[in-house]
């Protein structure tokens, strides 16, 4: 059921990628389909009943399920640098309001083009 969720809502990011015009709306986009990824990497490491992979040598460890810290430690560093990504759309995005004064790449396309 949740990679079902991850599904649809890597879906909605990429349909707004695909059909929105507004600059906004196009970096809201990306961030969603980034979350569906972060969803489905951390959904993937989980396993039920599972335990923190922490040292110990007794016996009850060893015959623990380990959850995978692999998936927790990509999308943690996957969060950082979508971060800084997102924060330079949004100054890259100000910068482009200043200089045509609107957000919609179409107008922005035809005000070049002239």
């Amino acid at each position: 059921m949740i990679y079902l969720l991850c599904f649809v809502l890597f879906g909605v990011g990429m349909y707004g990628l695909l059909v929105k015009k507004n600059i906004i709306k196009l970096i809201m986009s990306m961030m969603i389909s980034s979350y569906a990824i972060h969803i489905f990497l951390i959904a993937s490491g989980f396993r039920r009943h599972g335990r923190a992979p922490v040292l110990d040598l007794s016996n009850n460890m060893q015959k623990a399920v380990m959850v995978d810290p692999l998936p927790q430690t990509l999308v943690l560093i996957s969060i950082i640098v979508g971060a800084a990504g997102i924060a330079l759309l949004c100054v890259v995005a100000i910068r482009l309001y200043q200089k045509f004064g609107t957000f919609d790449i179409t107008k922005m396309k035809e005000e070049i083009e002239d």
